[in-house]
């Protein structure tokens, strides 16, 4: 077990969500692990156009506010997405608004899209320009914004240029009425206006970058195909596979198992990975896929690649087993891919 190991255990000795600022600070501070190792090519991947390393990126929700995608990248992931930022500083729900469920692997957030606000957001990404590694950007709507739309078109104009992706997040259950987005005629009128948007930034740009969306877990039966074919209309290049869970599997034994929120770690792999096959059914190779939800070791970002992701998020995970989680995955992954005979990555999306 490595020092930060150690520290990450030792924080648990703190309120969850104050354990999550020092561990903020402490990478600031430069005290962040290092993977020194180059990646396995088993593990690199294209995706939307980004050339990855390796296909395990970290999920937003960790670093808020931008302050430390190039640690996070330094510490061995792939491509780190920062956010959810809104238009307009927010400071989310009140306090506790973050749950460990040490018994179960598990945490339970309603935090809110408590963030910065964008203009700061925007300058820290304008600070590390030209530094490498995929940086993607997670846009949100402010909680009391008269025109939600407005604030993810608004979010894309500032960030242009400045992230290598977006992810319009709709399915944050902690937002009310957020996850309405998901409905079809609310989710035509929303891709439309980013893809027009989208169409006019490249124009003055130059430039192009993709755009995902990230989807909740809890979906009725026809919404999968709903979703992917207006994804595909729009022309966005991914669907995140999936966001928290509203939830609660009663196998579930912590105290906080019944505490409001979206519910992420273990108990939400097995039911995202199964929403993410119904995406790949769906999809038929259209639109790139990217599992998350309850990815903690090898075999789970192997079963997310067997379902039919081609790059796998994680997050809560590193409550548990810290900063060095990321690079024992890659390697359990890479020994998983060879053992059963891929030679890539892509060889082994939907091959479950």
């Amino acid at each position: 077990m490595s020092f930060h190991d150690i520290a990450a255990r030792a924080l648990h000795a703190f309120d969850p969500e104050d354990a999550h600022g020092w561990a903020i600070r402490g990478l600031k501070w430069g005290l962040g692990p290092r993977d020194a190792q180059p990646d396995d090519p088993i593990l690199a991947v294209r995706i939307a156009g980004l050339e990855l390393a390796n296909c395990v990126g970290l999920a937003a929700g960790f670093d808020k506010n931008a302050e430390v995608p190039d640690a996070m990248l330094a510490a061995g992931f792939g491509f780190v997405e920062a956010g959810t930022v809104t238009p307009l500083a927010q400071a989310g729900n009140p306090r506790p608004r973050l749950f460990r469920l040490t018994e179960d692997q598990a945490v339970i957030n309603r935090m809110g899209f408590n963030n910065d606000g964008l203009e700061p957001f925007a300058q820290r990404l304008a600070a590390r320009q030209g530094r490498g590694g995929v940086v993607g950007a997670n846009i949100g709507a402010n909680k009391d914004a008269s025109d939600r739309i407005e604030d993810y078109v608004a979010g894309l104009t500032r960030l242009w240029g400045l992230s290598d992706y977006f992810t319009a997040n709709i399915s944050s259950p902690n937002t009310p009425g957020l996850r309405a987005l998901q409905t079809k005629a609310a989710l035509e009128e929303l891709l439309g206006r980013l893809a027009e948007t989208r169409a006019a930034l490249k124009v003055a740009s130059g430039a192009d970058y993709p755009i995902f969306l990230k989807v909740a877990p809890d979906l009725e039966d026809g919404e999968v195909e709903a979703i992917v074919e207006t994804v595909v209309g729009a022309g966005l290049d991914a669907i995140i596979v999936s966001n928290t869970t509203i939830a609660r599997p009663e196998t579930l034994k912590s105290r906080f198992a019944r505490e409001g929120g979206g519910l992420s770690g273990g108990p939400l792999l097995e039911a995202s990975t199964a929403v993410l096959a119904r995406f790949h059914a769906a999809a038929a190779g259209r639109v790139a896929l990217i599992g998350a939800g309850g990815v903690a070791d090898g075999a789970g970002a192997y079963a997310k690649i067997r379902a039919g992701a081609r790059a796998v998020q994680l997050y809560s995970a590193l409550v548990y087993g810290g900063p060095g989680l990321v690079t024992r995955i890659k390697r359990d992954l890479a020994a998983r891919l060879r053992a059963d005979g891929f030679a890539a990555v892509e060889d082994a999306i939907g091959a479950a």
